[in-house]
């Protein structure tokens, strides 16, 4: 569940605040479904869903410091820390930012720990997310904050774009093997 959305001045830049929590995957969908409507782009909504569902859920697990439930609970359950960081907020937001023809969606946790993406084990039930967002996104990276990371996603909005000479990404580039926006990046897909 989420704790609020908030429209900033920009609305091609919306952030919501994600309680630690499994309902949080589903309200980061639920936030990408209404951004993308709002801006007329629900033809990325399965793409961007799926990347925000795995960066939200990878920072649940590796950055909040999830924890089988001291309880006794069944395998599986977790054990989230609901507090307010020290700075008062709760430690999961999920961003979109629209820049056409672009769409970024970048989820920050208070970890600084990069992510990693492991040797894929079909056979395994978890371990694939970051090739999943590799796979679904145009390209993909993290960045350190003062205080934890962010991990982008960028997709293309517009079928064709991207492409050709006159192109530009968000960091003012040309589309290239690579992209670069902010520090860690990937190659393009």
């Amino acid at each position: 569940m989420s704790t609020g959305t908030a429209l900033a001045v920009d609305p091609h830049v919306v952030t919501c605040t994600l309680a630690p929590r499994f309902e949080a995957v589903r309200s980061a969908r639920d936030f990408a479904r209404t951004s993308l409507q709002r801006w007329g782009l629900m033809e990325l909504f399965d793409d961007v869903a799926l990347v925000a569902s795995e960066l939200v859920t990878n920072a649940l697990r590796h950055a909040i410091g999830a924890r089988p439930d001291p309880s006794g609970g069944a395998l599986g359950e977790y054990d989230f820390p609901t507090q307010p960081t020290p700075e008062g907020r709760l430690p999961i937001r999920i961003s979109l930012v629209h820049r056409s023809p672009q769409v970024v969606c970048a989820v920050s946790d208070p970890s600084s720990a990069g992510p990693v993406a492991r040797e894929a084990d079909f056979v395994a039930e978890s371990g694939r997310g970051l090739h999943l967002v590799e796979s679904f996104s145009r390209s993909w990276g993290w960045h350190p904050l003062g205080s934890g990371k962010v991990v982008w996603a960028v997709f293309e909005a517009e079928t064709g774009c991207g492409s050709g000479p006159d192109a530009t990404l968000l960091d003012g580039t040309a589309p290239a093997g690579r992209v670069e926006i902010g520090g860690r990046h990937r190659r393009s897909a």
